[in-house]
């Protein structure tokens, strides 16, 4: 009996390990990110944001190169 229980337990324990890495054991909370990645991520973003916001310079058309 003993060994039969043994069995059982160990296949039930890895079943529940496989099913926990298939479902992604902690999944309800969000990946941590540690105090200077997000400072790099919030300096890459006001980089991003202060580039988005400065126009292009416009290229003239070919039609108005061509008047001139």
């Amino acid at each position: 009996m003993n060994r039969k229980k043994k069995i059982i337990q160990t296949l039930k324990k890895k079943a529940k390990k496989a099913n926990a890495k298939k479902h992604g054991a902690g999944s309800s909370k969000p990946r941590y990110i540690s105090k200077a990645e997000r400072a790099a991520q919030q300096a890459e973003g006001t980089e991003a944001t202060a580039a988005a916001e400065q126009p292009a310079p416009q290229m003239p058309s070919e039609d108005e190169a061509t008047s001139s």
